[in-house]
């Protein structure tokens, strides 16, 4: 009975001890990136067909909000309800990569939706000081996104 006891403890003093380390080594990872929106039809639309990203399963099926995939592990939730756009700061911003910024402006250009470079030229294509070819532009409520070349 003492053997099982003691066995016992130790199998619990190794689990704790390694749920502690992972504990003290874990770090923060993004899980979601919420926007409020005025539309929640037009956000969504315009962050499925323009940006392509997935739909994915939301909890609360009461049409007020779209939750999207932004990459492994992480989404987008997209929520109805706000009464206004907002003005956004451009340094505030979600970035999204893509294989070829050149392509994507083509997509954006059949679409009429404008974007520009870091500072402001409509239509133009920045590259950053990395070599990496990025564009800005805004979602339908003003939201400001970077759209860069994929350099992973």
């Amino acid at each position: 009975m003492k053997l099982i006891q003691i066995l016992s403890f130790l199998i619990l003093a190794v689990s704790l001890t390694g749920q502690a380390q992972q504990v003290q080594n874990s770090k923060a990872k993004i899980n979601h990136v919420a926007i409020y929106v005025v539309d929640l039809q037009r956000s969504g639309d315009f962050y499925i067909n323009t940006l392509g990203l997935d739909t994915v399963p939301e909890p609360f099926h009461d049409g007020k909000h779209i939750w999207l995939s932004i990459g492994p592990g992480s989404q987008m939730h997209i929520i109805q309800g706000a009464t206004a756009k907002k003005a956004y700061y451009k340094n505030n911003h979600t970035c999204f990569s893509v294989p070829s910024v050149e392509a994507f402006t083509l997509k954006l250009k059949e679409k009429s939706i404008p974007w520009e470079d870091v500072n402001g030229t409509q239509m133009a294509i920045s590259k950053r000081v990395d070599g990496i070819s990025q564009i800005w532009l805004r979602d339908p409520d003003g939201y400001w996104l970077e759209i860069n070349d994929d350099w992973n």
